[in-house]
């Protein structure tokens, strides 16, 4: 892995986890039996790591 990957993956990471704040803090749950949803940090954790799945397909191998 180079330098390249790693900043964009963490930036994915990033944003998806203040989006999945975001996402909890405006819809959320309201009656707190939702696994996801239900609390702030596991609403973050999950949107940090579908953002660094998501930024991580923007990744190009370079050609052989």
């Amino acid at each position: 892995m180079n330098k390249k990957v790693i900043i964009i993956t963490s930036v994915g990471v990033v944003v998806g986890a203040i989006a999945g704040y975001v996402y909890y803090y405006y819809v959320g749950c309201a009656s707190g039996t939702c696994a996801i949803t239900s609390k702030p940090l596991n609403s973050s954790l999950y949107g940090g790591l579908m953002g660094g799945l998501l930024f991580n397909i923007f990744v190009t191998n370079p050609k052989k």
